[in-house]
């Protein structure tokens, strides 16, 4: 106790009773006493007067005023400039401009400390600011606490007010070289989850995202992942929920087994032909030599003629060769595309519901088209064993087709509405709201205009004044509407949000050599709470349903105030 107080009473201390003591005015307190200063400065009173008014020692204000006029002298920027940022005014300008550097240039780019400090000197404001690489070291080190702190708050605080809700999870692992799990909410792209571990097992898994989860009001219904073991166990085991696989790497095993190898037939079917159209060239100019310079009858020139034939016999085979080999290219691309076409809960030429049974059959047609591409192409054994890996995985998608609808179902008459309700939401509501989730992925503008279209044509069936939307108040109809994205939302055939974060994870890692366990955690809450959709809603808003506070003001209101530049530094 007697130790405290003999810290709370130095932390107390003021230059009157502790001249020696400068670390208890802040720099923006400074200013503020300055400004004063000049305001009763006059004829009529003295510094020492003008001190006793403010409160503040008189030799620490001479101190102050003469450091104010050594930086006017020597400043290269105009004198009302220099009077500016030495101001409370200029110093808020100052801070900002050095919290937005650091937050964007070093936390969310890693542009690195000493280029901020290279941008410090060419702006000139080097004279105001120390760029020195320590100055800035620890400013990073501050606003990389500060980020950990806003974003263990913001939980908090959000996660009280969070209605319950069940949710899905996209999971996969990254390294650097050591194991990061990454676990993802994809409907708002939330990070729940980035953190090393030594392990990346089931239990692992299982093991941290319950710390994650347990100050929140939610419930995982579903897991989105390749087909890893241990995160099969983790969702199925452990968490006891539905495993979505990942439709990107079906798709990438199917690329690797025939697109390459189809690839180069071609090339090589392309290369018989050229060389054939030579020869046949070729075989065609000695021909007609040999009709000018002798008679018809010539046995050379009927030789000549013989091979002509046979040169062109040749060059039809390796043109039908190439067609050949160009049509297996197409069909085995058609193919591919078809699976990420028809992997839906809803036809997306049609708008209409699809079961399983009928989404496993389209799919089967395709994986039966690349088996017949891989026979007749001849491709090797490997070839035909990525394929067969692929297919594997064809009951699992069936089954996440038959888990979508069965929740949708179940959330239906948990929310107990009628029969006719029930199916106008299946038939119409749904199926709409998916096809406009669907076209901010598709990957051509054509595309997502033609599914928008779609989506509101089938909208405006829904809100027919002839049916049931007439009949209900808006607030209803806003509800409905609400349950029916919710629905849609549910349906995850890919883990990319998590493929992309890993990207990004591994862009940085290579910039700055190393993440440490906190720089991690301050680029978790920088994506949570910093970056923005167009909309200007950022993940954690749209996760926890409620606005977020502001992260740039909130730092501004925590982060110290520059520190000066040397003395030297300023004069040069």
């Amino acid at each position: 106790m007697k130790e405290a107080q003999t810290v709370d009473a130095i932390a107390d201390c003021t230059d009157r009773h502790c001249p020696n003591k400068r670390s208890s005015w802040s720099r923006r307190r400074v200013a503020e006493k300055l400004a004063d200063f000049q305001r009763r400065d006059s004829p009529w009173n003295s510094s020492r007067q003008i001190a006793q008014q403010i409160d503040v020692p008189g030799r620490t204000l001479h101190h102050w005023i003469r450091r104010q006029r050594t930086l006017l002298q020597n400043s290269s920027w105009p004198r009302d400039t220099t009077q500016f940022f030495e101001s409370p005014q200029g110093l808020d300008l100052l801070h900002r401009l050095v919290t937005a550097a650091h937050l964007v240039f070093v936390q969310a780019n890693d542009c690195g400390l000493r280029n901020l400090g290279w941008f410090l000197q060419l702006s000139g404001l080097d004279q105001f600011v120390a760029p020195s690489y320590g100055a800035q070291q620890k400013v990073a080190e501050e606003m990389e606490t500060l980020l950990i702190r806003f974003g263990q708050e913001e939980d908090q605080r959000l996660a009280a007010q969070m209605p319950p809700r069940e949710i899905t999870l996209c999971e996969d692992e990254t390294f650097h070289p050591q194991i990061c799990l990454v676990a993802i909410e994809p409907v708002s792209d939330f990070i729940l989850l980035e953190q090393y571990q030594p392990q990346r097992d089931a239990v692992t898994w299982t093991q941290c995202l319950g710390e994650k989860l347990a100050g929140l009001p939610v419930s995982v219904c579903q897991v989105t992942s390749d087909q890893a073991k241990a995160l099969i166990s983790h969702a199925e085991v452990h968490l006891g929920v539905h495993h979505s696989p990942d439709l990107f790497h079906v798709q990438h095993d199917t690329v690797r087994a025939t697109s390459f190898a189809l690839a180069s037939q071609t090339r090589a079917a392309a290369e018989k032909l050229e060389k054939a159209q030579r020869n046949t060239a070729t075989l065609r100019a000695h021909y007609r030599d040999a009709s000018q310079q002798a008679s018809s009858q010539n046995s050379l020139s009927q030789v000549l003629g013989e091979h002509v034939q046979k040169a062109e016999a040749a060059e039809d085979v390796a043109r039908a060769q190439i067609a050949a080999c160009q049509d297996r290219q197409a069909r085995a691309k058609a193919a591919r595309q078809g699976l990420g076409r028809d992997y839906h809960p809803v036809d997306l030429q049609t708008g209409q519901p699809l079961t399983d049974a009928e989404v496993s059959r389209r799919l089967a047609g395709h994986f039966d088209t690349l088996d017949r591409v891989a026979a007749e192409a001849g491709l090797s054994a490997h070839a035909r064993e990525k394929l067969a890996k692929a297919r594997r995985v064809l009951n699992a998608l069936q089954a996440t087709i038959a888990f979508f609808w069965t929740v949708v179902a179940a959330r239906l008459a948990t929310w107990q509405l009628s029969e006719p309700v029930q199916q106008w939401l299946r038939e119409y509501l749904i199926p709409a709201f998916y096809l406009r989730r669907a076209a901010e992925k598709a990957a051509t503008a054509q595309e997502r205009q033609r599914l928008r279209m779609l989506a509101e044509e089938i909208l405006a069936r829904a809100r027919s004044p002839d049916g049931l939307w007439s009949t209900w108040s808006p607030d209803l109809q806003a509800n409905l509407e609400g349950k029916a994205q919710q629905c849609a939302d549910l349906f995850q055939r890919s883990s990319s949000c998590v493929e992309g974060r890993n990207g990004q994870l591994s862009l940085k890692h290579h910039a700055l050599h190393q993440l440490t366990a906190r720089k991690l955690r301050a680029l978790t809450v920088l994506h949570n709470y910093g970056v923005q959709r167009m909309d200007g809603s950022t993940a954690a808003e749209r996760f926890y349903g409620a606005v977020a506070r502001d992260l740039f003001c909130w730092l501004l209101e925590h982060t110290s105030m520059p520190a000066r530049p040397r003395s030297g530094r300023r004069a040069a």
